[in-house]
């Protein structure tokens, strides 16, 4: 059944105030009834007019919790697992608390405690520990992964294929690293060069620096060597990401991440270009 003109033109200006509220993430709309009986609707207060409640252009919701830097639990449940960026780590379990952890979870925790959050996932929706993989933003389009990062409270820790965001989280990284700003200005983060780096290797998050001695292949990684001791190892799916890696050869750099046992020495996988500093050479 076909709507009338004046049904139709109703709609209209619903559809019209909806998309409205989708960009201003407003709420309010107004309905009153001419001496007709024919319907109005405005964003404004008119005469008799009364409020109704129409959805947001973004579902925002409430957070419950905040367990860490970057992980939060939101009132529906779901844990938040903050995408392209890692904090350090809060006492739990077997884990100590690291340099850094507890401002980090503090400044998360007063950030979100009178905001409400929207979700905006990328490639993958979930970890492998069924965590919602999201940035967050606030209602006043504060972009939280980003922030954190600037305050120098997280380290930019990409992980493809999610990639959104990622220019904006690497520039606000090195604004905060430049300034010395947060974890920068911490000596647990301060660069280890190679040739320092004991049969113990470090725990968490690392900085490590060293010559690039020689680069070799497997059927899935390419490898940078630094020592007997240490190398860096990038998957051959994501090499389209990096500049020529045959650059790197002789040359001076810093890579950061996480050290994994490997035969009798250590292996550092670096998923992404941000994970790699040229110093010289």
């Amino acid at each position: 059944m076909k709507l009338n003109h004046h049904k139709r033109r109703l709609m209209k200006l619903l559809l019209i105030l909806l998309l409205g509220c989708a960009v201003s993430a407003c709420a309010d709309v107004y309905q009153w009834q001419d001496s007709h009986g024919d319907k109005h609707f405005s964003d404004r207060v008119h005469g008799n007019s009364k409020k109704i409640k129409l959805k947001q252009g973004y579902p925002y919701y409430k957070v419950q919790s905040v367990y860490d830097g970057d992980t939060v639990r939101l009132e529906d449940g779901r844990k938040i697992r903050l995408l392209g960026i890692n904090t350090p780590e809060v006492q739990h379990r077997n884990q100590d608390t690291e340099a850094g952890g507890e401002t980090a979870k503090r400044w998360l925790t007063d950030k979100l405690k009178n905001h409400n959050v929207r979700l905006v996932s990328d490639v993958e929706q979930v970890d492998k520990y069924k965590r919602t993989l999201a940035h967050l933003f606030t209602e006043n389009n504060e972009h939280i992964n980003v922030q954190l990062v600037e305050m120098g409270l997280a380290a930019v820790n990409i992980y493809p294929p999610n990639l959104l965001y990622a220019d904006q989280l690497v520039a606000a990284g090195n604004r905060a690293e430049q300034a010395k700003r947060g974890i920068w200005q911490q000596a647990e983060y301060a660069v280890i060069p190679v040739d320092r780096l004991a049969k113990t290797g470090h725990s968490g998050w690392t900085r490590l620096m060293g010559k690039v001695l020689v680069i070799r292949s497997s059927r899935k990684y390419v490898y940078l060597e630094f020592s007997g001791l240490f190398q860096a190892r990038i998957e051959k799916k994501w090499l389209p990401l990096f500049p020529d890696i045959n650059n790197y050869r002789g040359r001076n750099l810093e890579v950061r991440g996480w050290l994994n046992k490997n035969r009798g020495g250590w292996s550092m996988l670096i998923r992404h270009p941000s994970a790699i500093k040229i110093i010289s050479g």
